[in-house]
Protein backbone atom coordinates (compact mmCIF):
# COMPACT_ATOMS: atom_id res chain seq x y z
CA UNK A 1 0.00 0.00 0.00
CA UNK A 2 1.25 3.49 -0.86
CA UNK A 3 2.57 5.28 2.24
CA UNK A 4 1.23 8.63 0.98
CA UNK A 5 -2.29 9.90 0.16
CA UNK A 6 -2.87 10.18 -3.58
CA UNK A 7 -2.81 13.86 -4.56
CA UNK A 8 -6.39 13.72 -5.90
CA UNK A 9 -7.69 12.27 -2.64
CA UNK A 10 -5.87 14.87 -0.57
CA UNK A 11 -7.26 17.64 -2.76
CA UNK A 12 -10.80 16.26 -2.39
CA UNK A 13 -10.48 16.12 1.39
CA UNK A 14 -9.18 19.69 1.57
CA UNK A 15 -11.93 20.90 -0.76
CA UNK A 16 -14.59 19.24 1.37
CA UNK A 17 -13.10 20.75 4.52
CA UNK A 18 -13.16 24.29 3.13
CA UNK A 19 -16.69 23.86 1.77
CA UNK A 20 -17.86 22.74 5.20
CA UNK A 21 -16.09 25.66 6.83
CA UNK A 22 -17.73 28.10 4.42
CA UNK A 23 -21.15 26.56 5.08
CA UNK A 24 -20.66 26.83 8.84
CA UNK A 25 -19.48 30.42 8.50
CA UNK A 26 -22.51 31.22 6.34
CA UNK A 27 -24.83 29.78 9.00
CA UNK A 28 -23.13 31.89 11.67
CA UNK A 29 -22.84 35.15 9.74
CA UNK A 30 -25.96 37.09 8.74
CA UNK A 31 -26.09 38.59 5.28
CA UNK A 32 -26.68 41.99 6.86
CA UNK A 33 -25.52 43.48 10.15
CA UNK A 34 -27.78 42.65 13.09
CA UNK A 35 -29.42 45.62 14.82
CA UNK A 36 -28.34 46.54 18.31
CA UNK A 37 -29.76 44.31 21.00
CA UNK A 38 -32.87 45.67 22.70
CA UNK A 39 -33.30 44.58 26.30
CA UNK A 40 -31.71 41.68 28.12
CA UNK A 41 -32.07 38.21 26.55
CA UNK A 42 -34.58 36.11 28.48
CA UNK A 43 -33.06 33.30 30.52
CA UNK A 44 -36.32 31.40 31.04
CA UNK A 45 -36.98 29.95 27.57
CA UNK A 46 -38.07 26.34 28.18
CA UNK A 47 -36.65 23.28 26.47
CA UNK A 48 -39.10 21.87 23.96
CA UNK A 49 -40.44 19.02 26.20
CA UNK A 50 -41.13 21.51 29.01
CA UNK A 51 -43.07 24.05 26.92
CA UNK A 52 -46.77 24.84 27.33
CA UNK A 53 -47.90 27.34 24.70
CA UNK A 54 -50.66 29.97 24.66
CA UNK A 55 -51.70 31.27 21.21
CA UNK A 56 -52.89 34.85 20.78
CA UNK A 57 -55.01 35.97 17.83
CA UNK A 58 -54.43 39.71 18.19
CA UNK A 59 -57.44 40.59 16.05
CA UNK A 60 -59.84 38.64 18.22
CA UNK A 61 -58.18 38.81 21.62
CA UNK A 62 -59.76 42.13 22.57
CA UNK A 63 -62.05 44.90 21.38
CA UNK A 64 -58.98 47.09 20.88
CA UNK A 65 -57.00 44.44 18.96
CA UNK A 66 -53.66 45.75 20.20
CA UNK A 67 -50.43 44.61 21.84
CA UNK A 68 -51.38 46.71 24.87
CA UNK A 69 -54.61 44.74 25.35
CA UNK A 70 -52.61 41.50 25.50
CA UNK A 71 -50.16 43.06 27.95
CA UNK A 72 -53.10 43.90 30.22
CA UNK A 73 -54.13 40.22 30.45
CA UNK A 74 -50.70 38.66 30.92
CA UNK A 75 -51.32 37.83 34.58
CA UNK A 76 -54.36 35.76 33.63
CA UNK A 77 -52.42 34.01 30.88
CA UNK A 78 -49.49 33.22 33.15
CA UNK A 79 -51.86 31.93 35.84
CA UNK A 80 -52.83 29.07 33.49
CA UNK A 81 -49.32 27.66 33.96
CA UNK A 82 -48.19 28.21 30.36
CA UNK A 83 -44.64 29.39 29.76
CA UNK A 84 -44.70 30.45 26.08
CA UNK A 85 -46.78 33.21 24.48
CA UNK A 86 -47.22 32.75 20.72
CA UNK A 87 -48.41 35.78 18.75
CA UNK A 88 -50.04 35.39 15.34
CA UNK A 89 -48.44 37.48 12.53
CA UNK A 90 -47.60 41.01 13.67
CA UNK A 91 -46.49 42.38 10.28
CA UNK A 92 -48.20 44.86 7.89
CA UNK A 93 -50.45 42.98 5.48
CA UNK A 94 -50.88 43.42 1.74
CA UNK A 95 -53.48 45.66 0.14
CA UNK A 96 -53.20 44.33 -3.40
CA UNK A 97 -55.66 41.45 -4.06
CA UNK A 98 -56.24 41.62 -0.32
CA UNK A 99 -58.55 39.35 1.66
CA UNK A 100 -57.56 40.87 5.03
CA UNK A 101 -55.35 37.91 5.92
CA UNK A 102 -52.44 38.46 8.33
CA UNK A 103 -50.60 35.73 6.42
CA UNK A 104 -50.04 38.02 3.40
CA UNK A 105 -46.96 39.86 4.69
CA UNK A 106 -46.02 43.21 3.12
CA UNK A 107 -42.94 43.92 5.25
CA UNK A 108 -41.02 41.40 7.35
CA UNK A 109 -39.32 44.02 9.53
CA UNK A 110 -42.24 46.26 10.49
CA UNK A 111 -45.18 46.15 12.88
CA UNK A 112 -48.78 46.25 11.64
CA UNK A 113 -50.00 49.64 12.92
CA UNK A 114 -53.39 48.19 13.82
CA UNK A 115 -51.63 46.41 16.70
CA UNK A 116 -49.51 49.35 17.85
CA UNK A 117 -45.85 50.28 17.52
CA UNK A 118 -42.51 48.54 17.86
CA UNK A 119 -42.29 50.01 21.34
CA UNK A 120 -45.71 48.54 22.20
CA UNK A 121 -44.43 45.13 21.09
CA UNK A 122 -41.29 45.59 23.18
CA UNK A 123 -43.44 46.51 26.18
CA UNK A 124 -45.45 43.31 25.71
CA UNK A 125 -42.29 41.20 25.41
CA UNK A 126 -40.75 42.86 28.49
CA UNK A 127 -43.93 42.29 30.52
CA UNK A 128 -44.11 38.67 29.39
CA UNK A 129 -40.48 38.05 30.34
CA UNK A 130 -41.08 39.62 33.75
CA UNK A 131 -43.77 36.98 34.31
CA UNK A 132 -41.67 34.05 33.13
CA UNK A 133 -43.21 33.83 29.66
CA UNK A 134 -41.12 33.37 26.52
CA UNK A 135 -42.51 35.08 23.39
CA UNK A 136 -42.73 33.36 20.01
CA UNK A 137 -43.64 35.18 16.78
CA UNK A 138 -45.42 33.70 13.77
CA UNK A 139 -43.09 33.60 10.74
CA UNK A 140 -44.80 33.53 7.34
CA UNK A 141 -41.91 32.52 5.12
CA UNK A 142 -43.42 30.66 2.18
CA UNK A 143 -44.93 33.66 0.39
CA UNK A 144 -45.44 37.43 0.54
CA UNK A 145 -48.22 39.81 -0.40
CA UNK A 146 -48.36 41.12 -3.97
CA UNK A 147 -47.30 44.60 -2.83
CA UNK A 148 -44.23 43.50 -0.91
CA UNK A 149 -41.28 45.59 -2.22
CA UNK A 150 -39.48 42.41 -3.32
CA UNK A 151 -42.07 41.92 -6.08
CA UNK A 152 -40.68 44.90 -8.01
CA UNK A 153 -37.14 44.99 -6.66
CA UNK A 154 -36.36 41.27 -6.97
CA UNK A 155 -38.89 39.42 -9.15
CA UNK A 156 -36.31 36.62 -9.47
CA UNK A 157 -36.89 35.93 -5.77
CA UNK A 158 -40.30 34.49 -6.70
CA UNK A 159 -41.45 31.39 -8.54
CA UNK A 160 -42.53 32.32 -12.10
CA UNK A 161 -44.46 30.43 -14.74
CA UNK A 162 -43.47 29.84 -18.38
CA UNK A 163 -44.65 33.35 -19.27
CA UNK A 164 -42.52 34.90 -16.53
CA UNK A 165 -45.49 35.72 -14.28
CA UNK A 166 -45.09 35.34 -10.54
CA UNK A 167 -47.03 32.34 -9.26
CA UNK A 168 -49.79 32.27 -6.68
CA UNK A 169 -49.22 29.01 -4.73
CA UNK A 170 -52.78 28.50 -3.46
CA UNK A 171 -55.56 29.73 -5.79
CA UNK A 172 -58.13 30.13 -3.01
CA UNK A 173 -55.70 32.54 -1.29
CA UNK A 174 -55.35 35.08 -4.08
CA UNK A 175 -53.43 37.57 -1.91
CA UNK A 176 -50.08 35.73 -1.83
CA UNK A 177 -47.10 35.30 -4.18
CA UNK A 178 -44.82 32.23 -4.01
CA UNK A 179 -41.20 32.79 -2.98
CA UNK A 180 -38.41 30.92 -4.77
CA UNK A 181 -36.20 29.15 -2.24
CA UNK A 182 -33.62 28.40 -4.89
CA UNK A 183 -32.67 32.09 -4.63
CA UNK A 184 -29.75 32.43 -2.22
CA UNK A 185 -30.12 36.25 -1.90
CA UNK A 186 -33.79 35.82 -0.93
CA UNK A 187 -32.93 33.22 1.67
CA UNK A 188 -30.25 35.49 3.11
CA UNK A 189 -32.65 38.45 3.32
CA UNK A 190 -35.30 36.27 4.95
CA UNK A 191 -32.85 34.98 7.56
CA UNK A 192 -31.64 38.52 8.29
CA UNK A 193 -35.27 39.55 8.88
CA UNK A 194 -35.76 36.69 11.34
CA UNK A 195 -32.64 37.70 13.22
CA UNK A 196 -33.92 41.29 13.25
CA UNK A 197 -36.77 40.53 15.66
CA UNK A 198 -34.52 38.58 18.01
CA UNK A 199 -32.41 41.70 18.47
CA UNK A 200 -34.98 44.48 17.93
CA UNK A 201 -37.77 43.08 20.09
CA UNK A 202 -35.87 40.48 22.18
CA UNK A 203 -38.23 37.67 21.12
CA UNK A 204 -37.56 34.02 21.95
CA UNK A 205 -38.46 31.98 18.90
CA UNK A 206 -40.71 31.37 15.93
CA UNK A 207 -43.63 29.30 14.78
CA UNK A 208 -43.03 28.70 11.05
CA UNK A 209 -46.31 28.96 9.15
CA UNK A 210 -46.83 26.34 6.41
CA UNK A 211 -43.38 24.85 6.88
CA UNK A 212 -44.11 22.33 4.10
CA UNK A 213 -43.51 25.14 1.59
CA UNK A 214 -39.91 26.35 2.09
CA UNK A 215 -37.07 24.01 1.18
CA UNK A 216 -35.13 21.77 3.54
CA UNK A 217 -31.97 23.68 2.57
CA UNK A 218 -33.58 26.94 3.67
CA UNK A 219 -34.46 25.52 7.06
CA UNK A 220 -30.98 24.15 7.67
CA UNK A 221 -29.57 27.60 6.83
CA UNK A 222 -32.17 29.52 8.81
CA UNK A 223 -32.05 27.35 11.91
CA UNK A 224 -28.26 27.25 11.79
CA UNK A 225 -28.16 31.04 11.70
CA UNK A 226 -30.72 31.49 14.47
CA UNK A 227 -29.03 28.96 16.72
CA UNK A 228 -25.71 30.75 16.20
CA UNK A 229 -27.06 33.73 18.17
CA UNK A 230 -25.26 32.70 21.34
CA UNK A 231 -26.96 35.30 23.54
CA UNK A 232 -30.40 33.80 22.96
CA UNK A 233 -32.03 30.43 23.46
CA UNK A 234 -34.73 30.16 20.79
CA UNK A 235 -37.76 27.86 20.60
CA UNK A 236 -38.61 26.81 17.03
CA UNK A 237 -41.89 25.22 15.90
CA UNK A 238 -42.73 23.87 12.43
CA UNK A 239 -46.33 23.88 11.22
CA UNK A 240 -46.54 21.10 8.64
CA UNK A 241 -46.70 17.38 7.91
CA UNK A 242 -43.06 16.52 7.15
CA UNK A 243 -42.09 15.51 10.67
CA UNK A 244 -38.86 13.67 9.89
CA UNK A 245 -37.88 16.47 7.52
CA UNK A 246 -38.30 19.08 10.29
CA UNK A 247 -36.63 17.10 13.05
CA UNK A 248 -33.67 16.41 10.77
CA UNK A 249 -33.39 20.13 9.95
CA UNK A 250 -33.19 20.92 13.66
CA UNK A 251 -36.74 21.78 14.74
CA UNK A 252 -37.52 20.51 18.26
CA UNK A 253 -41.29 21.03 17.85
CA UNK A 254 -43.70 20.05 15.09
CA UNK A 255 -47.48 20.28 14.65
CA UNK A 256 -49.44 17.05 14.89
CA UNK A 257 -52.28 17.51 12.41
CA UNK A 258 -52.93 13.78 12.39
CA UNK A 259 -53.66 13.71 16.10
CA UNK A 260 -56.45 16.28 16.15
CA UNK A 261 -57.96 15.00 12.91
CA UNK A 262 -58.03 11.43 14.17
CA UNK A 263 -59.45 12.55 17.51
CA UNK A 264 -62.20 14.72 15.95
CA UNK A 265 -63.25 12.70 12.96
CA UNK A 266 -62.43 9.08 13.69
CA UNK A 267 -62.90 8.75 17.45
CA UNK A 268 -65.38 11.42 18.53
CA UNK A 269 -67.46 11.66 15.34
CA UNK A 270 -66.81 8.22 13.89
CA UNK A 271 -66.79 6.07 17.03
CA UNK A 272 -63.65 4.22 15.94
CA UNK A 273 -61.26 2.55 18.37
CA UNK A 274 -59.32 4.78 20.73
CA UNK A 275 -56.35 2.48 20.16
CA UNK A 276 -55.79 4.34 16.88
CA UNK A 277 -54.20 7.05 19.02
CA UNK A 278 -51.61 4.57 20.27
CA UNK A 279 -50.71 3.62 16.71
CA UNK A 280 -50.46 7.26 15.64
CA UNK A 281 -48.30 8.16 18.62
CA UNK A 282 -45.88 5.33 17.88
CA UNK A 283 -45.68 6.38 14.23
CA UNK A 284 -44.97 10.07 14.75
CA UNK A 285 -42.18 9.44 17.26
CA UNK A 286 -40.53 6.66 15.31
CA UNK A 287 -36.89 7.74 14.71
CA UNK A 288 -37.54 11.17 16.28
CA UNK A 289 -34.79 12.74 18.43
CA UNK A 290 -35.35 12.07 22.17
CA UNK A 291 -36.15 15.70 23.01
CA UNK A 292 -38.38 16.31 19.96
CA UNK A 293 -42.07 16.80 20.65
CA UNK A 294 -45.30 17.03 18.72
CA UNK A 295 -47.50 20.07 19.38
CA UNK A 296 -51.08 19.01 20.16
CA UNK A 297 -54.19 21.05 20.74
CA UNK A 298 -57.97 20.94 20.75
CA UNK A 299 -58.23 24.40 19.20
CA UNK A 300 -56.09 26.88 17.31
CA UNK A 301 -56.79 29.75 14.91
CA UNK A 302 -57.49 27.48 11.92
CA UNK A 303 -59.59 24.90 13.77
CA UNK A 304 -61.53 27.61 15.57
CA UNK A 305 -62.19 29.77 12.49
CA UNK A 306 -63.08 27.01 10.01
CA UNK A 307 -64.55 24.23 12.17
CA UNK A 308 -65.71 25.56 15.53
CA UNK A 309 -64.93 25.68 19.23
CA UNK A 310 -63.75 22.64 21.26
CA UNK A 311 -67.07 22.09 23.02
CA UNK A 312 -68.72 21.71 19.62
CA UNK A 313 -66.05 19.53 18.03
CA UNK A 314 -65.78 17.17 21.01
CA UNK A 315 -69.40 16.74 22.01
CA UNK A 316 -69.61 19.20 24.90
CA UNK A 317 -67.32 20.93 27.38
CA UNK A 318 -66.58 17.66 29.21
CA UNK A 319 -65.63 16.02 25.92
CA UNK A 320 -63.40 18.98 25.12
CA UNK A 321 -61.57 18.59 28.43
CA UNK A 322 -61.18 14.83 27.95
CA UNK A 323 -59.62 15.51 24.55
CA UNK A 324 -57.32 18.16 26.04
CA UNK A 325 -56.03 15.75 28.69
CA UNK A 326 -54.93 13.33 25.97
CA UNK A 327 -53.41 16.17 23.93
CA UNK A 328 -51.47 17.55 26.90
CA UNK A 329 -50.27 14.32 28.54
CA UNK A 330 -49.62 11.79 25.77
CA UNK A 331 -45.95 12.74 25.24
CA UNK A 332 -46.63 16.09 23.63
CA UNK A 333 -46.47 19.85 24.10
CA UNK A 334 -49.92 21.38 24.68
CA UNK A 335 -51.27 24.57 23.11
CA UNK A 336 -54.20 26.61 24.44
CA UNK A 337 -55.93 29.00 22.04
CA UNK A 338 -57.08 32.32 23.49
CA UNK A 339 -60.60 32.15 24.92
CA UNK A 340 -60.53 28.39 25.31
CA UNK A 341 -59.80 28.74 29.02
CA UNK A 342 -63.11 30.54 29.66
CA UNK A 343 -65.14 28.37 27.30
CA UNK A 344 -65.80 31.20 24.82
CA UNK A 345 -68.54 29.68 22.69
CA UNK A 346 -68.08 31.65 19.45
CA UNK A 347 -65.52 31.43 16.69
CA UNK A 348 -62.77 34.06 16.79
CA UNK A 349 -61.93 35.06 13.19
CA UNK A 350 -58.44 36.24 12.30
CA UNK A 351 -59.63 37.99 9.10
CA UNK A 352 -62.78 39.79 8.07
CA UNK A 353 -65.16 41.36 10.62
CA UNK A 354 -63.72 41.38 14.12
CA UNK A 355 -65.53 39.35 16.76
CA UNK A 356 -63.53 39.72 19.97
CA UNK A 357 -63.53 37.19 22.77
CA UNK A 358 -66.03 37.53 25.59
CA UNK A 359 -63.81 37.24 28.65
CA UNK A 360 -66.68 36.71 31.10
CA UNK A 361 -65.04 34.63 33.84
CA UNK A 362 -65.61 30.88 33.96
CA UNK A 363 -63.78 30.08 37.21
CA UNK A 364 -64.40 26.31 37.25
CA UNK A 365 -63.20 25.76 33.69
CA UNK A 366 -60.19 28.05 34.05
CA UNK A 367 -59.22 26.29 37.28
CA UNK A 368 -59.43 22.94 35.50
CA UNK A 369 -56.95 24.08 32.84
CA UNK A 370 -54.72 25.43 35.61
CA UNK A 371 -54.76 22.09 37.44
CA UNK A 372 -53.95 20.12 34.30
CA UNK A 373 -51.12 22.36 33.15
CA UNK A 374 -49.86 22.75 36.72
CA UNK A 375 -49.57 18.98 37.16
CA UNK A 376 -47.65 18.72 33.90
CA UNK A 377 -45.29 21.48 35.08
CA UNK A 378 -44.61 19.62 38.33
CA UNK A 379 -44.15 16.18 36.79
CA UNK A 380 -40.94 15.29 34.98
CA UNK A 381 -42.63 12.02 34.01
CA UNK A 382 -45.42 13.81 32.14
CA UNK A 383 -43.01 16.10 30.31
CA UNK A 384 -40.08 13.78 29.68
CA UNK A 385 -41.09 10.26 30.64
CA UNK A 386 -41.34 7.09 28.60
CA UNK A 387 -44.84 6.43 27.30
CA UNK A 388 -46.49 3.02 27.78
CA UNK A 389 -49.99 2.48 26.44
CA UNK A 390 -52.84 0.37 27.82
CA UNK A 391 -55.80 1.68 25.82
CA UNK A 392 -59.05 -0.15 25.14
CA UNK A 393 -61.47 0.56 22.31
CA UNK A 394 -63.11 3.33 24.39
CA UNK A 395 -60.55 4.44 26.97
CA UNK A 396 -57.25 6.13 26.24
CA UNK A 397 -54.94 4.72 28.91
CA UNK A 398 -51.21 5.27 29.27
CA UNK A 399 -48.44 5.77 31.77
CA UNK A 400 -45.58 8.23 31.64
CA UNK A 401 -42.56 6.86 33.50
CA UNK A 402 -39.35 8.64 34.44
CA UNK A 403 -37.09 7.11 37.05
CA UNK A 404 -39.24 6.16 40.04
CA UNK A 405 -42.11 8.46 39.06
CA UNK A 406 -45.15 7.14 37.20
CA UNK A 407 -48.28 8.98 36.09
CA UNK A 408 -51.28 6.95 34.92
CA UNK A 409 -53.83 8.69 32.70
CA UNK A 410 -57.22 7.11 32.00
CA UNK A 411 -59.64 9.02 29.74
CA UNK A 412 -63.09 7.89 28.63
CA UNK A 413 -63.48 9.34 25.12
CA UNK A 414 -67.14 8.30 24.85
CA UNK A 415 -70.24 10.22 25.87
CA UNK A 416 -71.52 7.26 27.87
CA UNK A 417 -70.28 5.19 30.81
CA UNK A 418 -67.71 2.55 29.85
CA UNK A 419 -66.03 -0.26 31.73
CA UNK A 420 -62.28 -0.54 31.52
CA UNK A 421 -60.52 -3.82 32.44
CA UNK A 422 -57.54 -2.69 34.46
CA UNK A 423 -54.31 -4.55 33.59
CA UNK A 424 -52.91 -6.48 36.54
CA UNK A 425 -49.67 -4.47 36.65
CA UNK A 426 -51.60 -1.22 36.99
CA UNK A 427 -54.05 -2.60 39.56
CA UNK A 428 -51.17 -3.78 41.75
CA UNK A 429 -49.49 -0.33 41.90
CA UNK A 430 -49.97 1.89 44.96
CA UNK A 431 -51.51 4.89 43.20
CA UNK A 432 -52.56 8.25 44.59
CA UNK A 433 -54.85 10.80 43.02
CA UNK A 434 -52.49 13.15 41.19
CA UNK A 435 -54.34 16.27 42.35
CA UNK A 436 -55.48 15.50 45.90
CA UNK A 437 -52.71 13.10 46.88
CA UNK A 438 -55.25 10.72 48.39
CA UNK A 439 -54.77 6.93 47.97
CA UNK A 440 -56.60 5.58 44.91
CA UNK A 441 -56.77 1.82 44.60
CA UNK A 442 -57.72 0.47 41.17
CA UNK A 443 -60.22 -2.40 40.98
CA UNK A 444 -59.98 -5.08 38.33
CA UNK A 445 -62.85 -3.41 36.46
CA UNK A 446 -63.17 0.37 36.45
CA UNK A 447 -66.30 2.23 35.32
CA UNK A 448 -65.67 5.68 33.92
CA UNK A 449 -68.53 8.14 33.44
CA UNK A 450 -69.06 9.98 30.13
CA UNK A 451 -65.84 11.83 29.22
CA UNK A 452 -64.43 11.22 32.70
CA UNK A 453 -60.69 11.24 33.18
CA UNK A 454 -58.65 9.90 36.06
CA UNK A 455 -55.01 10.83 36.66
CA UNK A 456 -53.03 8.86 39.23
CA UNK A 457 -49.49 9.24 40.51
CA UNK A 458 -46.94 6.85 41.96
CA UNK A 459 -43.49 7.74 43.23
CA UNK A 460 -41.89 5.55 45.93
CA UNK A 461 -40.27 7.68 48.58
CA UNK A 462 -42.48 10.70 47.92
CA UNK A 463 -44.61 12.04 50.77
CA UNK A 464 -47.30 9.50 51.59
CA UNK A 465 -45.89 6.74 49.36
Amino acid sequence: MNRFFPAALLLALLTGFFQLARAQKSARSPAYPDPQQYGKPFAGVPDAPDAAIYQVNLRGFSQQGTFAAVTARLDSIRALGVNVLYLMPIYPIGREKAVDSPFAVRDYTAVNPEFGTLQDLRTLVDAAHARGLAVMLDWVGNHTSWDHPWIKQHPDWYVRDAQGQIVNPIPEWKDIAQLNFASAPMRAEMIAAMRYWVFQANIDGYRFDYADGPSYEFFTEALGSLKSIRTHKLLLLAEGDKKKHYFRAGFPLCYDFGFINLLKHDIFAGGKSVQLLDSLNAAVYRDAPPAARMLRYTSNHDVNAWEGVPQTLFGNQRGAMAAFVVAAYMRAVPLIYNGQEVGHAERVPFMGPRRPIDWTPNPALTAEYQRLIGLRNRSAALRRGQLRTYSSADVCAFTNVRGREQVLTLVNLRNQPVTYPVPAALAATAWRDAFSGQPAALPGQLTLQPYQYLILHHQPGAAGQ
